[in-house]
């Protein structure tokens, strides 16, 4: 058994889509970053990794090609999920905590983890996804960005 454990984190940008978990969030602003800026699929991509003892997503995925601008972060689980089966590995659960003041999560979590067991090959009864805020304190309770943290268990 391997286990591995992801953080990301993405301020807010005016001009820009607001994707998480793979899901189109309809809001006033999106995630400023290289790719699509999906900080839960950013963080269970990193706890992956990390698992598989592959290192992180900036390694595979590097924020200064232009080959990953604007990529579509399901692209990379996807790419993620091959290289863990690659080491002979296989998922056995994902739980992740997306921590956000806004905009309200829970309506969108089942299409998040339909996309995420898609996308990795494994049952969404493999994947759990929570959200909470921080009360109101420091750049997320702000509403300045998202972050998001994941922690993986592989066999």
């Amino acid at each position: 058994m391997r286990i591995g454990q992801g953080f990301d984190v993405h301020p807010f940008a005016l001009g820009r889509k607001l994707v998480i978990g793979g899901v189109e969030i309809e809001y006033a602003r999106g995630l400023d970053g290289h790719s699509d800026a999906d900080v839960l699929l950013h963080a269970i991509c990193d706890a992956l990794l990390g698992a598989a003892g592959l290192g992180d997503i900036g390694q595979h995925y590097p924020d200064t090609s232009s080959e990953f601008r604007n990529i579509d972060s399901r692209k990379l689980l996807r790419d993620v999920g091959k290289k863990v089966a690659q080491q002979k590995l296989r998922v056995v659960n994902i739980d992740a905590t997306i921590i956000a003041q806004e905009p309200r999560m829970s309506p969108h979590m089942a299409r998040m983890i339909g996309n995420i067991s898609s996308d990795l090959g494994i049952t969404p009864a493999m994947v759990n996804i929570k959200a909470t805020t921080t009360e109101g304190l420091g750049f997320l309770g702000r509403v300045e960005g998202i972050a998001a943290q994941a922690v993986a268990l592989l066999e």
